[in-house]
């Protein structure tokens, strides 16, 4: 069976290489389930590296429908990860109901090509994963990361076997959210080929910061922040 860790920093992918880990899906943020990391990190990993690294296209938190602009920020990134070298995308679009946006995940994929590509866990989010599955096999991605739509992937194992069946060995399911030392033979015994975990260990650096730089009212994946134009204005308006 293949581990794939999913790496927040350049000290993480060190030490997924370094415990023997077959290889890495690079991002940032994990508190907020991953967003594409910064060039100067992929660059720093895939140059140090000799276990393959995968690359987390997700332009930003939130929901996994984009704008035209987020889907060309989407495909430079994936153009940049090519040159540099990585060796997988991990990646996928939904449209606003929640369904697979076909059109946009192909070109992705195509774009990505000949990487391996990976349909991260928005699928989590769909309203007929077997419907999906079934769109996914025929756009030819390498595999599907999921919980099997649930919050921990031991509580989705029975849908993970479902899906893993119904997959006939077109494409893999990779078990993710929740994988730890205590619960990862049990995705062995059901026959999954791979699984996904971060393996993180918390290491409080500091003291508690006298001006916390978290803004709670962020961490709600129902929430999209951006400037507001009129916020903007009314500020000149007062300083100018």
């Amino acid at each position: 069976m293949n581990l794939e860790i999913c790496c927040n920093s350049y000290q993480s992918a060190i030490n997924a290489e370094n415990a023997g880990a077959h290889r890495i899906e690079l991002c940032a943020e994990l508190a907020v389930g991953g967003i594409t990391p910064s060039y100067g990190l992929i660059k720093q990993v895939i140059s140090t590296l000799k276990i393959p690294v995968y690359v987390l296209i997700r332009p930003r938190s939130g929901n996994f429908t984009y704008s035209d602009d987020e889907f060309n920020i989407m495909k430079q990134d994936i153009q940049i990860c090519r040159e540099l070298g990585c060796q997988g995308i991990v990646s996928g679009i939904l449209n606003a109901d929640n369904t697979i946006d076909i059109e946009r995940t192909q070109k992705l994929i195509i774009l990505s090509k000949p990487l391996s590509f990976t349909f991260h866990r928005a699928f989590d989010w769909v309203i007929n994963p077997f419907e999906a599955l079934k769109r996914l096999k025929k756009l030819e991605v390498d595999r599907i990361l999921t919980s099997g739509q649930n919050t921990a992937a031991e509580k989705g194992i029975e849908r993970l076997k479902e899906l893993k069946e119904k997959a006939n060995n077109c494409l893999s399911i990779m078990p993710g959210g929740g994988i730890n030392s205590e619960n990862a033979l049990l995705f062995k015994k059901a026959g999954f080929h791979e699984i996904h975990c971060s393996a993180s260990t918390l290491n409080q650096v500091s003291e508690v910061p006298k001006v916390p730089m978290n803004y709670q009212k962020l961490f709600d994946e129902r929430i999209i922040a951006y400037s507001d134009i009129d916020k903007i204005k009314t500020i000149l308006n007062i300083i100018n």
